[in-house]
């Protein structure tokens, strides 16, 4: 298997928080590249230390993501519908909880002023759901650390915040998947 798509699989099996932003970035890796494969292959694939022939895979991997990214009409922005379903299934957990769960709620009000800030920035671009707020937030701290900018305090403590709901989302989704297979 190859080592990107071997790595999906495992975040998409322990953290599904950290699959939907490892998605993002995959996507992002595509556009930066203009979805030139043969320059993915020569300056990204190239530097992993695996065989030719999981070069390939990976090469056919990222041709897979590029072709899925086009067919959806989301070559210029936008995200795949496949990544997306992951994200409106951690909403949908994140409604229930918000009714039930009292630990989870605390945990939420937390991030909740946070959320609305960036809700009331975003104006007309706002996300579609608080759970997207909080992965916009945290992947757009990963983005910053990459480009080694100084991150406000009050950065930090949102994505701390938003990071404690994903984690408590990440553990109820992977509860109700373990429930749903040892029901079947």
């Amino acid at each position: 298997m190859d080592i990107m798509k071997a790595i999906a699989e495992k975040k998409k099996g322990q953290n599904i928080g950290e699959y939907i932003i490892y998605m993002y970035q995959m996507e992002d890796l595509l556009r930066a590249f203009q979805f030139n494969l043969d320059e993915i292959r020569q300056y990204v694939i190239s530097h992993y230390p695996i065989s030719e022939a999981e070069k390939a895979e990976t090469l056919e991997w990222f041709e897979e993501l590029a072709n899925a990214l086009e067919n959806e009409g989301k070559k210029e922005k936008g995200r795949l519908n496949s990544t997306q379903a992951y994200v409106n299934e951690l909403a949908n957990i994140h409604w229930e909880l918000l009714k039930s769960d009292k630990n989870y709620f605390e945990s939420y009000q937390k991030a909740k002023p946070h959320i609305i800030q960036l809700v009331l920035a975003a104006g007309d671009e706002a996300p579609a759901n608080e759970v997207q707020v909080c992965i916009n937030a945290i992947y757009g701290l990963l983005l910053a650390k990459l480009k080694g900018r100084e991150i406000p305090n009050d950065i930090n403590e949102a994505t701390e915040a938003f990071g404690n709901v994903l984690s408590y989302l990440n553990w109820v989704y992977f509860d109700k998947l373990r429930n749903q297979t040892s029901q079947n």
